[in-house]
């Protein structure tokens, strides 16, 4: 192919993924600044109500991200029948795709409202379990909408409209502040709730986005070729179980990256305030630019499903490589905005001098660890797209509570091998987790493109 033509089918490529992540991206920021306001409006009440949104975030938020990952299942599936021309099909499976996401959504609120034996075997303090299980039961009223609500999304992401996700993140996002300030401080009749109003407005928060996604895929014009609501169908154990088969790595994957850096905090808790605050602003600003690479890997599993849909393997291995240039380039961005302006990010969260230095010693790790962060993130969305999604849970597990943590305990907070170094130490083991993890599913991304390749030359002969 000559270079000019090769240049311009790139830079296709990058347009194409840029249209479909801009919109997720912009939707999961709306997402994250939702736990922002609730924490920010939480704590104008009392230190007693923010501790309790604290806490019930500490285990809501894990269980949400293990639901969605499971229900991710949905978008390569949705994808591959899209890009196969498959239309009739996708109908059935969506239906199949809102059951076990009534299911597990069900299952997750039943798990959060009976949390109360994990408040106590975190030793929290006991004042404090009763308005941490008052939110969280609260909280838990939406899972089952909320799950739904991803499903759909899910849907409507593998046909390539991502749209959807990104106006009902903003909306939901303006509709939390008002409830939040009704809920928190007793409007319109209703009675003064202090931090658990956060999470009834919350929970009404995900039944309205749920409304909102069914009165769009209702009247779209580009859903109803899929038949979604043309009748009712029983649930299908063997389709469940599929969808499962495929998800469960993927929430499990999704949890155990989420959780390393839960139990991270967990271990600093011990070193002091001043150190827990200098971790929580460098793991606050990192988490919120990981939405940028995160949004563009699930815009690749969109793209690497419907080009196995469509039978042309070579264009998946294209787009994979191609996202993750992409990805890579913003990495140099992210890492050198980071090493140049870490003080003055730092002081955007906080005066105090001695926060602003830890905090600025530990962007110097997550400057480093940008570029296997994206790489990690990137090929497991290219997994996805391939639903080879077993082997990416393994890697996970073993890169991140095999390695990262080991690492990282040894390293911070025990004198194994010399001198601990605290907060350090444990993002050192941060960034070995993280690039054991880019190793290995870089390598099972190229062996699943070569094997797609090599069965589709079989196939034609």
């Amino acid at each position: 192919m000559p270079a000019e033509a090769r240049f311009r089918r790139v830079g296709n490529e990058l347009r194409a993924l840029f249209i479909l992540a801009l919109p997720i991206m912009i939707a999961q920021l709306a997402h994250t600044a939702m736990g922002f306001v609730d924490t920010l409006m939480a704590g104008r009440v009392s230190p007693e109500d923010l501790a309790a949104v604290a806490l019930g975030n500490s285990i809501w938020v894990p269980t949400f991200l293990l639901m969605t990952g499971v229900l991710l299942a949905t978008t390569p599936k949705v994808a591959q029948k899209h890009g196969a021309g498959e239309t009739a099909q996708i109908g059935p499976l969506v239906r199949q795709a809102l059951w076990l996401g009534l299911g597990i959504g069900t299952l997750c609120a039943l798990l959060l409202w009976n949390a109360a034996p994990v408040m106590r075997w975190m030793q929290v303090d006991p004042a404090l379990v009763e308005p941490s299980m008052a939110y969280l039961r609260a909280v838990a009223c939406g899972f089952p909408p909320i799950a739904l609500y991803q499903v759909l999304r899910c849907f409507s992401d593998g046909l390539g409209h991502t749209r959807p996700s990104m106006v009902l993140g903003l909306l939901g996002l303006l509709l939390n502040i008002p409830l939040n300030y009704v809920f928190i401080y007793g409007k319109l009749g209703l009675p003064a709730m202090g931090g658990v109003g956060c999470g009834w407005a919350t929970a009404l928060v995900m039944l309205a986005m749920l409304l909102g996604m069914l009165y769009w895929v209702r009247r779209a014009p580009c859903y109803q070729p899929s038949g979604l609501f043309s009748h009712f169908e029983a649930p299908r154990w063997d389709e469940i179980r599929r969808l499962l088969a495929v998800g469960v790595p993927i929430g499990v994957a999704v949890f155990a990256e989420a959780s390393i850096f839960s139990v991270i905090a967990l271990l600093i808790g011990g070193l002091g305030a001043t150190v827990v605050a200098g971790h929580q602003i460098a793991l606050n600003f990192t988490s919120l630019i990981f939405m940028i690479p995160l949004s563009l890997a699930m815009a690749i599993t969109v793209r690497v499903g419907q080009a196995l849909g469509r039978g042309a393997p070579r264009d998946a291995r294209f787009v994979a490589g191609v996202g993750m240039i992409m990805a890579l380039l913003y990495a140099c961005f992210s890492a050198s905005g980071m090493l140049l302006l870490r003080e003055d990010i730092a002081r955007i969260y906080t005066p105090d001098p001695a926060v602003i230095a830890i905090a600025a010693n530990l962007f110097f790790y997550a400057a480093l660890f940008q570029f296997s962060d994206v790489v990690q993130v990137t090929a497991a969305g290219a997994l996805r797209g391939y639903q080879d999604t077993r082997m990416t849970m393994i890697f996970t597990l073993f890169a991140y509570w095999g390695i990262g943590l080991p690492i990282g305990y040894a390293l911070g907070l025990s004198d194994w091998l010399g001198e601990p170094s605290g907060p350090s130490g444990l993002w050192q083991g941060l960034i070995a987790g993280l690039s054991c993890a880019a190793v290995l599913l870089g390598i099972r991304l190229a062996r699943s493109s070569r094997k797609q390749i090599r069965r589709r030359a079989r196939a034609s002969v």
